[in-house]
């Protein structure tokens, strides 16, 4: 997954998306592979915040670790599961709620994306990825 460019950014990532772009950052990898210090120069070029370069690493790193596609990534992330190592200390059962509580507040009107199998089955992942 590390290859898997960077498509579809939610629009609350415009700015970080075209510094992104800008500085030949165009895969989930690459973003992975940023350190602080190419944030705070992209910050520093752009409208771009760290905060949101940051969220956007922490997306990258559960989309390449774990091959997880962006949108879930971003759920955890969003649904506080901000790392490989809270989602491997993490139950089904908090997963599933953490995640339900996210998609009512944002009143999506879908079906849940995380159920208890699709929980436990990410969970593992991580636990065999920290491993």
């Amino acid at each position: 997954m590390d290859d898997q460019p960077l498509v579809d950014l939610p629009q609350s990532f415009r700015d970080e998306h075209k510094q992104l772009r800008n500085n030949g950052i165009n895969s989930w990898g690459e973003l992975k592979r940023l350190d602080d210090q190419d944030i705070s120069r992209m910050v520093r070029q752009g409208r771009s915040s760290v905060r949101n370069f940051k969220r956007l690493r922490g997306i990258a790193t559960l989309v390449c670790d774990l091959n997880l596609a962006p949108q879930d990534a971003a759920l955890l992330m969003h649904a506080g599961i901000a790392s490989v190592s809270a989602l491997a200390t993490s139950t089904p059962e908090r997963l599933v709620r953490q995640t339900g509580r996210l998609e009512r507040a944002l009143g999506s009107g879908r079906r849940a994306v995380v159920d208890l199998k699709v929980a436990q089955t990410w969970i593992q992942h991580a636990r065999r990825t920290m491993n």
